[in-house]
């Protein structure tokens, strides 16, 4: 997966967010970010990252948001995995 296709991935996982008003509460939570600094971060990789790794630490909204988007459920990794901060690291 190339790195604009992760960030198109994250974009629509963003969108998702930002339409439930539940999981936009807690994203922003998360992030500490106040809801005006969305539109900014939105073209930061770095933020879109952060963005795949929220739906990816939980099952329930990561299946959620695979099925509203219509993507495999290993999707959102491989597009975490091409942005930065992503890379597997083998300790081996």
């Amino acid at each position: 997966m190339t790195a604009d296709e992760a960030e198109f991935v994250a974009i629509h996982a963003l969108g998702h967010i930002a339409a439930d008003e539940d999981l936009l509460g807690d994203f922003l939570d998360r992030s500490g970010l106040a809801p005006d600094e969305l539109r900014a971060r939105a073209a930061d990789p770095v933020f879109l990252g952060f963005v795949l790794e929220y739906l990816l630490n939980d099952e329930p909204r990561l299946l959620a948001f695979c099925a509203e988007a219509g993507l495999a459920p290993e999707l959102p990794a491989a597009a975490r995995r091409a942005l930065p901060g992503g890379e597997e690291h083998h300790w081996s």
